[in-house]
Parts: C-alpha cells; structure tokens; sequence
C-alpha cells in the first residue's frame, strides 16, 4: 500500500508543475543511447524523494516503443528501499534519422503522463544530464555514483541561468565505495 501512495504522491506533484518558457529541450536523442542506469547526483527537493540517497533510474525499451522507468532509492532513517516503476515515451515523433526530442511523458500511475524534459546532456558520450519537470524540480543525474566537480558546477550554473533555485539543490548521497566506472556509451 505504502508504493501506491508513493506513486500517486509523485504524480500529483508532477502533473502540476508549472513549465518555464525559457528552457529548451535537446535535439536528436538517441533514445537507445540513453538507455540504461542513471545515479542521481542533484535534485530539488520533494516529497516522493525526500530523505532518500543511493537513487538510480534504470530506463529499459519496451517492446511497444515506450521506456520501463525504474526509480530507487534507500530511505536511511526507515533502513529500506524504495522502488516506483513506471513508463516514458517521447511527445514529439521521431527525426527521419530515427533522433527525438528531448521531451518525454513519464507515468507512474495509469493513463495520466507528467512532463520530463531533457535540458542538457553530455553527447556524444550520454555520460550526464539535467532533467526537468517543470520549475520546482530539476535532477542532475550521471552514468556513474559521482560527477566531477567542473561539471557539476557547469550544470548547477546553467540550472541557476534558467531560474531554477539552486540554493535549495540537495546533493545526493551515493556509495561510497570506489569503482572504476567506463565511459562512453551505454547501451544495455
């Protein structure tokens, strides 16, 4: 019961986010290329994430064309994990040269679609990128548990250009156990 509240909480929250006419999504995506795990390394804060570190979004092709959306983090203070599972799929149709745009639906619940736009990303390589689903909520999210620091500041300038409230950021806890991680693509 507890996941169902969860998710009905995340899309009450995302169906109202108001958009900002000044961000602009990115070009020729290739959606195989974004497949795949993705660690939150900065977020707004909200309630469906709140007290939560260790956050990954796993996105995995469906065979209708649309995005399984895996979100999970683990909760310290309840000393558990939270899932939410749900489907993306891209607004605009696909470039002649199978590219998209960068604005996507995501569900969590049923019919209803909330918006995710992606407003920078790291190509060729999909190694990082700033997400968006309206003014109250901005992630960073990364290929691996950390992201260098010109980067990330890169990006939180940027987030602070589009008028997001960067001083409320909330930088994720994530392992803290070293990997050597590889870059470049990452399609599962």
């Amino acid at each position: 019961m507890q996941k169902w509240l969860w998710i009905i909480l995340c899309f009450s929250l995302l169906s109202c986010a108001e958009q900002q006419d000044n961000v602009k999504v990115v070009q020729n995506i290739d959606a195989n290329q974004y497949l795949g795990t993705w660690y939150e390394i900065v977020r707004l804060d909200h309630s469906f994430e709140r007290d939560l570190q260790n956050v990954t979004a796993q996105y995995i092709k469906n065979e209708d064309g649309t995005i399984k959306v895996i979100n999970r983090g683990f909760n310290r203070k309840k000393n558990e994990w939270k899932e939410a599972e749900g489907k993306a799929r891209f607004v605009d149709a696909a470039n002649p040269d199978g590219t998209y745009s960068g604005k996507l639906e995501v569900s969590f619940f049923g019919p209803f679609y909330a918006p995710y736009n992606i407003i920078e990303l790291d190509k060729p390589y999909y190694n990082y990128v700033m997400v968006t689903s309206g003014k109250d909520y901005l992630w960073i999210l990364s290929r691996t548990p950390q992201l260098g620091y010109p980067i990330k500041q890169h990006l939180i300038a940027r987030a602070k250009e589009l008028g997001f409230a960067t001083d409320d950021l909330i930088y994720v806890p994530q392992t803290t156990e070293i990997i050597n991680y590889k870059a470049g693509p990452h399609v599962e």
